[in-house]
Order: C-alpha cells, then sequence, then structure tokens
C-alpha cells in the first residue's frame, strides 16, 4: 500500500511548513494516472495524522483527469488507464495531465 508512504510524506511537510500551528485542511492533487487510490489516501491520512498539528484536519483530493496526445497524429484524447494508444493505433502517446501528485494548499489556524 504506497498511499501510505506517499500520506506520511504528505503529512511530514505540511506539519514541517505549519510552523506548530494546528492544520484544518490539506488540499492535494492526485491525477487519475498515478494509480493513488483517493479513499485509500484518505484512510491512511486519519492515522498518519494522530498525534500531530494535522489531527482532525480535512483532506481534500482533486483529482485530475489522464489526457494524452499522439506524436502520430496529434489527436488530443483523454486516458483512464496507463494503456497508452491512440484511437489511430499508434503507441506513440505523450502524456499531457493525469501524472500530478502534489500538495495544493493548506488551511491552518
Amino acid at each position: 500500500m504506497h498511499e501510505l508512504a506517499i500520506t506520511q510524506s504528505v503529512v511530514d511537510s505540511v506539519c514541517a511548513r505549519a510552523g506548530g500551528r494546528p492544520i484544518r485542511s490539506v488540499r492535494v492533487r492526485v491525477g487519475v494516472l498515478t494509480a493513488v487510490v483517493p479513499d485509500s489516501m484518505r484512510f491512511c491520512f486519519g492515522l498518519v495524522t494522530e498525534g500531530t498539528a494535522a489531527e482532525g484536519a480535512r483532506l481534500e483530493i482533486d483529482q485530475p483527469p489522464g489526457a494524452g496526445r499522439c506524436r502520430t497524429c496529434a489527436v488530443a484524447f483523454t486516458l483512464t488507464d496507463l494503456i497508452l494508444l491512440c484511437p489511430c493505433g499508434s503507441a506513440d502517446v505523450e502524456i499531457t495531465s493525469g501524472q500530478e501528485l502534489q500538495i495544493v494548499s493548506m488551511e491552518v489556524g
């Protein structure tokens, strides 16, 4: 379950930035092509925040869709998984969205 390690890194980062102030919410962007399961990340968040400045904080997850562009025919299209095939049949595809994994913001108070 790599969500646990990812979530622990998120919590460590926001707690370090909070400077001891209590954290009310954390917003992350997790693209659909990252293979991170949002429900698992939410579960892990509750576990790893115990005893930290983020205990009781709300985790908000934005999940941008996957998108790609075919280098052969220049068509842009939606990707629902990591099978990188253009509708034209080409496998020469550039991923343009959906691999994001970043902390967007946090609310302290």
